[in-house]
């Protein structure tokens, strides 16, 4: 019979105070990141977002929130009072809610159309 305990993972709470956004690039754009050659990126404001432009395409910067959250976890070593041993553990430093995606403006030149309420929606037709 074993005498030791397996006491898992420890993990502690730790934000660093760093803002994190993560950004999902389109397939097209990341190929050309990842090119021996990658281009150089220009933001712009436009109406309705900021532009990422490269040459002739754009690409309209859109946020999308999540139910799930993203925990950013950073490696750590801690020792006990007791031990003064290092154990291996996590920190999570930051807790992400929300990414932001890169649309086409080809594709996302036209605003949709606001429906109003959906209240006001089913009063018009009374």
């Amino acid at each position: 019979m074993s005498t030791q305990t397996d006491a898992g993972v420890l993990l502690t709470h730790a934000p660093d105070g760093v803002g994190y956004k993560l950004l999902e690039l389109p397939p097209e754009l990341l190929a050309e990141l990842e090119s021996e050659d990658p281009p150089t990126l220009s933001l712009e404001s436009s109406s309705t977002s900021a532009v990422i432009k490269h040459g002739d395409k754009s690409w309209g910067m859109r946020q999308k929130n999540t139910s799930n959250a993203l925990i950013l976890l950073r490696p750590a070593e801690t020792t006990t009072d007791s031990s003064h041993i290092p154990e291996v553990g996590l920190k999570a430093v930051a807790t992400i809610h929300d990414s932001v995606e890169l649309v086409s403006e080809a594709a996302a030149s036209v605003a949709p159309a606001a429906r109003g309420k959906w209240h006001e929606k089913f009063a018009r037709g009374r």
